[in-house]
């Protein structure tokens, strides 16, 4: 029984730590050019309780993640998690990606390089990143 308990518990630090990291990298990518918005931050909150919506305390999740991302010197402390998650929850954060970028409605060098590197390490091939970037940008550039 206890066991059976502490399997329960091991799976939702391993998703709570899953949503830190989701969101660190989120939050990664709208400060990237050095402009973090509201509704960024917007994006970022709701993608997250859509993802996980038994989150307890988005707010301090979203602190806590603001701090990881702060701290941390290199994408791959966010993406070493992520990477290991299924692939329509791999796509899904791809998408959110582009969209924070295209929230501005421009995407800059830093933008597009941090999104190929990031395709790379979350194991999406080109053609699906161009796709959703695509759809993205025909949504805000409308």
């Amino acid at each position: 029984m206890l066991n059976f308990f502490k399997k329960k518990l091991d799976k939702k630090n391993e998703n709570n730590n899953l949503m830190l990291k989701t969101a660190s990298l989120l939050i990664h990518a709208a400060k990237i050019d050095e402009n973090y918005t509201d509704i960024e931050k917007k994006i970022i909150k709701e993608t997250i309780l859509n993802l996980n919506p038994k989150i307890n305390n988005i707010d301090k999740l979203i602190i806590d993640a603001e701090i990881e991302e702060k701290k941390s010197n290199q994408i791959l402390d966010f993406t070493k998690e992520i990477k290991n998650a299924n692939e329509s929850f791999k796509v899904k954060v791809i998408e959110i990606l582009w969209t924070i970028i295209y929230s501005n409605k421009e995407v800059d060098m830093y933008e597009s390089n941090l999104m190929t590197r990031l395709s790379g390490l979350l194991y999406i091939d080109s053609k699906t990143n161009g796709e959703i970037k695509n759809k993205i940008r025909e949504k805000y550039l409308k």
